[in-house]
Formats: structure tokens, sequence, C-alpha cells
């Protein structure tokens, strides 16, 4: 049972761990840093609408509340799971 519960949560852990990557990148950048390589500097002047940063915020601050939930549960299973 706790070999398929540490999996079910390092497969939620790498989806996460992805998405988190992605949202991040998204993220406007403040000046020159790794979001201007990937074209951050050129968009920002087209239309960055404050409610839409807001949500990416929410959103990214949500999935890392998850992302860390599931690191702390993955090694309290690992932990009791090998005693």
């Amino acid at each position: 049972m706790i070999a398929v519960l540490t999996i079910a949560l390092a497969v939620i852990l790498v989806i996460t761990s992805v998405l988190l990557i992605v949202l991040i990148l998204l993220h406007r950048g403040k000046g020159g840093g790794l979001s201007d390589l990937f074209g951050g500097g050129v968009s920002s002047s087209i239309g960055g609408s404050s409610v839409a940063e807001r949500n990416l915020d929410r959103l990214t601050v949500g999935l890392g509340l998850v992302w860390a939930a599931s690191v702390i549960a993955v090694g309290l299973l690992v932990r009791t799971g090998t005693q």
C-alpha cells in the first residue's frame, strides 16, 4: 500500500515540477534575465494584462504549495517505509 502511494505521489511531484517550470518561464521579466531569452522583452510591451499576471501568480503559488506538500509527503513515506 505504501509503495503505491509513494509512486502516486512521485508522479504528482514530476507533473507539478514540469508545470512549475513552464509557469515560471511564462512570467513577465522585470529586467534582463531568462525571460528575455525567450522573447519576454518583446512581448512585454505588446500587452500585459494585470489580471492575467495576477492569475498566473496565484496559479504558480498554488502549484508551488502542492509541489511542496508532495515533496514532504514522499519524504515521510520513504522514511517510514524503510524502518
